[in-house]
This record gives structure tokens, sequence and C-alpha cells, in this order.
């Protein structure tokens, strides 16, 4: 009986240089999507920030129109019934 040596696991169909390509191909799309994406989340973001912006100032300009138009407290006492 004789021994024959068993030559080592052949290789697979898809050599080792195509794997790596492969792979550094899906990392890139998946980089160029995370690129998209991180823009779109920072455009919305600044679109919000000057959303809180315009109605910070118009909370502050209808405090002042409230302000304004009621004078401070007034009690009922010191008004005149209707009839005199």
């Amino acid at each position: 009986m004789s021994l024959t040596p068993v030559p080592p696991h052949s290789a697979p169909a898809v050599s080792l240089d195509a794997q790596v390509d492969q792979r550094l191909t899906e990392l890139e799309i998946k980089a160029a999507f995370t690129e998209d994406l991180v823009e779109e989340l920072n455009r919305t973001i600044v679109r919000q920030q000057q959303q809180i912006d315009l109605l910070v100032r118009e909370l502050l300009q209808l405090r002042d129109q409230a302000d304004s138009a009621q004078p401070a407290f007034r009690s009922l006492r010191d008004e005149l019934p209707p009839h005199y």
C-alpha cells in the first residue's frame, strides 16, 4: 500500500485577490452611502435649527406683544360698573 501525498485543499473558485477586491468594493459602496446619509442628516439638522431659531424669535415677539398689550395687574374693584 503506497501513500500518496494529498494535495492541500483545492483553491476556491474565486481567488484571494478577487475576494479582497470584492470586499473592498463593498466597503467603498457602504462608505459612499454613509457619506450621503451623513450629508442628508446634516442638511436636516441645519434646517431644523433654522426652524427653531425662527420659532424662538416668534415666541419672543409674542411675549413682547403680550407684555405691551396688557397693562400690569388690574383689580376688578378698580373698574367702574357699566351702569355708572
